[in-house]
């Protein structure tokens, strides 16, 4: 699906269903997740307000869509509590230490290994 200007340029969403701009051309008032944690804001519940789409010739599809909310019916970013803190703070801990051995390393381990080098490689670690 070849994109052009023309095609990506549907302010009354009859082709796709909502409005949708060409990248980087939305009106004042849309923001993406992204654009609206750096206000601090985030998009509270509300519907997908617009999209804002490009080619894309990595995708199967050909196209990148970033969706867009509107910043008036945005709300605050709720504020860490210090349960949420611990509860992050245990997690992180969880992914450092190793299941087999219970050594804690000052790095994530590795999701693809499940454990730390030493445990899964222990045959090279003796030959060393």
């Amino acid at each position: 699906m070849s994109l052009t200007f023309a095609q990506c340029y549907d302010p009354t969403g009859a082709q796709f269903g909502v409005p949708t701009y060409p990248w980087r051309l939305a009106p004042e008032g849309y923001a993406t997740r992204r654009q609206l944690r750096t206000q601090g804001l985030r998009p509270g519940g509300q519907p997908i307000a617009a999209q804002a789409m490009r080619r894309h010739r990595g995708r199967k599809a050909g196209v990148q869509v970033a969706y867009l909310y509107r910043v008036d019916l945005a709300l605050p970013v709720r504020p860490m509590t210090s349960r949420k803190w611990g509860a992050l703070a245990l997690a992180m801990l969880a992914r450092r230490t190793c299941p087999e051995c219970h050594v804690i390393y000052s790095y994530c381990l590795p999701t693809s290994l499940g454990m730390c080098l030493l445990c899964a490689y222990p045959e090279e670690q003796r030959a060393a």
